[in-house]
């Protein structure tokens, strides 16, 4: 099947997880995006942020599912830093009372930065990975904003490798202005669009395509 009533069929699109890119080593990073292949509730149309990746498996966070809840209502001390918008973000089925704090800081990574401080994703104003349970007031001016996750993905070993290799992820380099992104919603159509070729055409497929 190529079309569905003048629709592009996603699955006839020859599938090439990391879009023509030399496959990394090591993912952490990384974006995985989620392909039309992967129905899961949890990651249908999910972008997620890898974390950590090595031998032992691999953890990531989704970045474009607010949870609802005020960042106010939880982590009081943490709300005049929350990126818009300010919530909670759903960031994996795993561990859903684990918090996990990504930040941007001011400025490129190196100098002063917050504590716990991992970087993530490069950029001007980087992302890292933040410790929660240190003291905010202690931050000073190295940190722009911060988004928080409740629960996070996790992969035992070679699972994800296996999931990226039945077609339900591409593997996408980030860019610091997607784990804190102001339209979280809009997330996965635009990182595929700037890949341009055909993932660009995968970002306008609709989310049912029986319902074209």
């Amino acid at each position: 099947m190529g079309h569905h009533l003048g629709v592009m069929d996603p699955f006839s699109i020859e599938f090439d997880p990391f879009a023509g890119n030399e496959p990394p080593t090591l993912l952490t990073g990384w974006l995985l995006v989620a392909t039309p292949r992967l129905v899961d509730p949890n990651f249908s149309r999910r972008v997620i942020l890898i974390l950590d990746h090595g031998a032992h498996g691999a953890l990531g966070v989704v970045i474009n599912h607010p949870g609802g809840v005020p960042v106010r209502e939880l982590m009081e001390p943490w709300h005049g830093l929350a990126a818009p918008p300010a919530e909670i973000f759903t960031g994996g089925p795993v561990a859903r009372n684990a918090l996990v704090g990504l930040v941007r800081l001011t400025g490129p990574a190196g100098g002063q930065e917050p504590p716990g401080w991992r970087l993530l994703v490069e950029g001007d104003s980087p992302v890292g990975l933040v410790d929660l349970a240190g003291d905010v007031t202690e931050l000073g001016g190295s940190v722009g904003q911060v988004r928080l996750f409740s629960g996070y993905a996790g992969w035992d070993a070679e699972q994800l490798e296996d999931e990226i290799d039945g077609g339900s992820w591409y593997v996408l380099k980030g860019e610091a202005r997607d784990p804190l992104t102001a339209d979280p919603e809009g997330l996965w159509g635009r990182v595929l669009r700037r890949q341009g070729g055909a993932l660009a055409l995968v970002a306008g497929f609709p989310p049912d395509l029986s319902a074209n």
